[in-house]
């Protein structure tokens, strides 16, 4: 029959072969409710905070047990682990947020930068899915952190390694590579990528992105390539810059470009654009 169906209808997937779109996105969404709880009745979301807790254990097994189906194998062990790792990832969490409201002066309290900010989801989901990658667990983390990408337009594979605390100001269009290394007390805006110099599939296992030190505040629309190019310590990336080779601690890496101001009427020619 999947022969059949193979044949008749390229790319199908079967149920009991892959976790679904739908258990995925109702995993995160609950286990996000339940790290950053909101409620208006404390009593009773204390009687509710357990039975919330073995509800999200039911629900990650059975993601695994389909996920590893190809394998026969996963372990009671791996759900107690990862559960485990939740109040360390909270505490992680809960510094990037303090951070961001540290530094922007748009953000008036720590409850705004929780429930509003695109970029704190992201890195939220970020740290979950990434937990996830790192036990093993095939498939899943990837649709958790695609989960993310479709809400904040913020590009984070599970499997980059990024510090704390961590700051995405805005967000959109950020993009950061599977094997992209982030160090501790990292800025970094709209439009930046982290990414390869080239895509090919026979470096798949190796370092492909680049490494970003501590203290490094990287600016709007910059992009940096390459597993061996490392921004050192303390540097700022400029606005709109290419970086493909290393820069030390202490650089600071910006594009030059000219713009003209001329009174527009003096100007004989007619302005006339089509797009």
């Amino acid at each position: 029959m999947s022969n059949f169906l193979e044949m008749t209808y390229p790319g199908f997937i079967l149920k009991d072969v892959l976790p679904s779109r739908q258990k995925v996105n109702r995993f995160i969404e609950d286990l996000i409710h339940y790290i950053f709880p909101v409620t208006d009745n404390p009593e009773q979301f204390l009687k509710d905070h357990e039975c919330a807790q073995k509800e999200l254990r039911l629900q990650l097994e059975e993601l695994i047990s389909i996920a590893k189906a190809k394998e026969r194998f996963w372990s009671d062990e791996v759900i107690e682990y990862y559960f485990n790792q939740l109040p360390q990832i909270k505490d992680q969490l809960l510094k990037d947020a303090n951070l961001i409201l540290d530094f922007d002066p748009a953000a008036e309290s720590l409850e705004e930068v929780i429930l509003s900010y695109p970029g704190f989801l992201a890195i939220m989901v970020h740290r979950l899915a990434h937990e996830l990658y790192l036990l093993h667990i095939p498939v899943v983390p990837r649709m958790i952190s695609e989960w993310a990408h479709s809400k904040t337009g913020i590009d984070i594979h599970p499997g980059a390694t990024i510090g704390c605390p961590f700051f995405i100001d805005h967000g959109t269009g950020v993009v950061v590579g599977e094997t992209a290394s982030i160090g501790n007390n990292v800025k970094i805006y709209q439009g930046v990528t982290l990414g390869a110099l080239a895509v090919k599939k026979e470096e798949a296992k190796k370092k492909r992105h680049p490494t970003i030190g501590d203290n490094v505040v990287i600016y709007a629309g910059s992009t940096i390539l390459g597993g061996q190019t490392k921004i050192g310590n303390d540097s700022i990336i400029g606005g709109n810059t290419w970086v493909t080779q290393s820069v030390p601690s202490f650089s600071l890496v910006y594009h030059t470009n000219q713009s003209l101001i001329t009174n527009r009427k003096e100007f004989t020619e007619p302005i006339n654009f089509i797009i």
